[in-house]
C-alpha cells in the first residue's frame, strides 16, 4: 500500500496483523475493514470514516485520527499509547475493554458511550462530549476534563482524583459514590448552593 493515501474508498479490506507504520490516510472512507492486531506508529488519519471496522487487538503509538468517525465499529483489547483523537466521532462503537495511555482525546465525541471501568489517567478530555455516558468504576485521575459535557452520566464509582473539571456542570452529574479529592468535593457542594467556609 502507498505510504500516502487520499479520497479512497475500502471495501471489505483484511488487514489482519499489517504494520501501517507512519502511513498517512486524508478523507478516506474504511467499510466492513478488518483491521484486527494491527500496529500504527506515527500514522496519520485525517477526516476518515470507519464503519463497522474491527480494530481488536490492535496497537496504536502517537498515532492521529484527527476529526474521523467510527461508526459500528469494535475496539476490543485494542491500545493507544501517546495518541491523538482530536474532534474524533465514535456512535455504535464497543470500546472495552480499552487501554489507553496519555494523549489526547480532546474535541471527542462519546455520547452515550460504555466506558465502565476504562482508565483514563492523565488524558487530555478537555471539551470532550461524554453526555449520558457510563463512566462507572472508570478512572480518570489527573486527567483533563475541562469544559467536557458530563451531563447525565453514571460516575458511580468512578475516581477523579486529582482531574480538572474547569468549566463542567458539576450540578448536572448524579455523584453516586464517586471517589473525588477534597477540591472536587468542595467544588461540587458549592454547584449545589452549599457554602463553604472553615
Amino acid at each position: 500500500m502507498p505510504a500516502t493515501e487520499t479520497d479512497k474508498t475500502f471495501e471489505r479490506m483484511d488487514w489482519y496483523g499489517e504494520d501501517f507504520g507512519d502511513h498517512v490516510f486524508t478523507r478516506c472512507t474504511f467499510t466492513d475493514c478488518t483491521f484486527t492486531e494491527a500496529t500504527t506508529m506515527g500514522a496519520v488519519f485525517e477526516e476518515c470514516e470507519f464503519t463497522g471496522a474491527q480494530f481488536n487487538g490492535s496497537v496504536h503509538e502517537r498515532t492521529a485520527f484527527l476529526n474521523c468517525g467510527f461508526k459500528r465499529s469494535s475496539f476490543f483489547d485494542a491500545t493507544f499509547k501517546g495518541c491523538k483523537l482530536t474532534g474524533s466521532r465514535f456512535v455504535d462503537v464497543g470500546l472495552r475493554p480499552l487501554t489507553i495511555d496519555g494523549g489526547s482525546w480532546s474535541f471527542v465525541s462519546l455520547r452515550g458511550a460504555d466506558l465502565r471501568r476504562l482508565d483514563f489517567s492523565g488524558v487530555d478530555l478537555s471539551e470532550a462530549i461524554l453526555s449520558d455516558s457510563n463512566l462507572s468504576r472508570a478512572i480518570f485521575r489527573k486527567a483533563n476534563l475541562s469544559r467536557a459535557l458530563l451531563d447525565r452520566c453514571d460516575v458511580s464509582l468512578a475516581d477523579f482524583r486529582g482531574a480538572d473539571l474547569a468549566g463542567v456542570g458539576l450540578d448536572t452529574i448524579r455523584w453516586d459514590r464517586t471517589i473525588v479529592d477534597p477540591l472536587l468535593a468542595m467544588s461540587i457542594a458549592e454547584s449545589h448552593g452549599a457554602v463553604v467556609k472553615d
